[in-house]
């Protein structure tokens, strides 16, 4: 077996559950729409699911770092395939009453936090593994998940306008069975090596709650991390607001209707792969502080000025192919920072805390988007958050801790025992 055999099974798991998960984004909104009429049910359904997801994602930390991340990914998959099947199952025995179908929901964001974090925790050991620079792995994973999203969207779209919505959920609950078994036999040779732990750190044994306050202490006082968690954060509940309101009432006021969303944002996500893969490629070369704060301005206001504006579709879709391209180039910076600074024992619960931290916010940007579109209208709604995304993105040019993004802190013990 390869080196990089497990490194490319971990990618291809990556495209598999992505594009399943991306295909219940589309179905699961409309089985409830359709079912109950109600746009507030609806949004109850994504919030059911999408708070578990965050919390379970925070918590998991200490079990990834004690059983292995591969351990939990695994695991998480298999038992998502249960969770995610009997929604469609039920649905076509016609024995889902709406508030079960919330239950599942939430049990499946329960499940797959757990399982998205441990991935993700999964990184820095494949990259040892395989001996390739931190950003091409974290490069090919952007890239991967871009375009998963794209075509699951697209297989979603398609999926429930020809068979309906429950009969979709099935490619998702199957996405989660064939993602088990391929990490599972591609990375069999990824032994789950046991860090040694620093004599500051709790040994093993040590009960639950003090390993979380561990993550959780290192992370608050890495002031690198801290800055970029409070960035991303504002900056997902403003893009949330964006794609959930804000593109969908610009796309039914001017005239494109659905095809306009899904235009434009296959057109962003589409030129976000091209950025992916350059940073897999030439990341390592480029100077992380300035790529990082160009990218950040270049993908993030303008998508909403051009709307504000009343642009023409093709300018609309110019400005989101640099935006996108630019986007692509952000989260393989980011992880390869965030990866270079956690210890080795710590992966786990910091990793957790922090995507889970970056995320939480992202249930409320949908609120945010309606609430401003109901006051304003929707020309004031998208400068006022495109300004607020402005502000976010200036904060390395003012922060001087954002410099050291290019730098690695110095080494502390706790390196993988061979």
């Amino acid at each position: 077996m390869s080196r990089r055999t497990p490194l490319a099974g971990w990618l291809v798991s990556e495209a598999v559950c992505l594009t399943g998960t991306r295909v219940s984004m589309v179905a699961v909104p409309w089985l409830v729409l359709t079912s109950t009429g109600s746009a507030t049910w609806t949004g109850l359904a994504a919030f059911a699911e999408m708070t578990p997801y965050v919390v379970a994602k925070a918590a998991a930390g200490p079990v990834l770092d004690r059983v292995g991340a591969r351990t939990v990914s695994v695991l998480a998959d298999a038992t998502s395939v249960v969770v995610v099947a009997a929604v469609p199952l039920l649905h076509l025995a016609g024995r889902l009453p709406l508030p079960l179908l919330l239950v599942l929901v939430a049990l499946a964001g329960l499940v797959r936090g757990p399982g998205d974090g441990a991935k993700q925790a999964m990184v820095p050991a494949l990259v040892e593994h395989a001996q390739v620079p931190m950003e091409r792995a974290t490069g090919l994973g952007g890239a991967v998940e871009r375009l998963a999203s794209t075509v699951g969207a697209a297989v979603g779209g398609g999926l429930v306008a020809v068979v309906g919505p429950g009969p979709a959920l099935v490619v998702d609950a199957a996405s989660f069975g064939v993602s088990a078994l391929v990490l599972a036999t591609t990375t069999s040779g990824l032994r789950h090596e046991r860090p040694t732990v620093p004599a500051d750190l709790a040994p093993e044994g040590t009960g639950y709650l003090r390993r979380l306050r561990e993550g959780w202490d290192f992370l608050r006082r890495d002031r690198v991390l801290v800055a970029i968690v409070t960035m991303v954060a504002v900056t997902n509940l403003l893009d949330q607001a964006y794609a959930a309101v804000l593109v969908p009432v610009w796309a039914r006021q001017s005239g494109g209707g659905a095809g306009a969303v899904g235009l434009l944002f296959a057109t962003f996500a589409g030129a976000a792969v091209l950025g992916s893969v350059l940073a897999a490629s030439f990341a390592a070369r480029l100077p992380r502080f300035a790529t990082y704060l160009l990218a950040f301005l270049v993908c993030g206001a303008p998508r909403f000025v051009v709307l504000a504006v009343h642009s023409p579709l093709w300018a609309v879709l110019g400005v989101a192919v640099v935006g996108g391209f630019a986007a692509g180039l952000i989260n393989p910076i980011l992880a390869a920072v965030i990866f270079e600074r956690i210890p080795a024992p710590l992966v786990g619960r910091v990793s957790s805390l922090n995507t889970a931290l970056c995320w939480v916010g992202i249930p409320f940007g949908g609120l945010v988007g309606g609430v401003l579109v109901g006051a304003a209208g929707l020309a004031p709604a998208l400068l006022l958050v495109g300004g607020a995304y402005l502000l976010a993105t200036l904060l390395p040019a003012v922060r001087p801790r954002f410099r050291q993004l290019g730098t690695a802190p110095a080494p502390r013990a706790g390196a993988l025992a061979r």
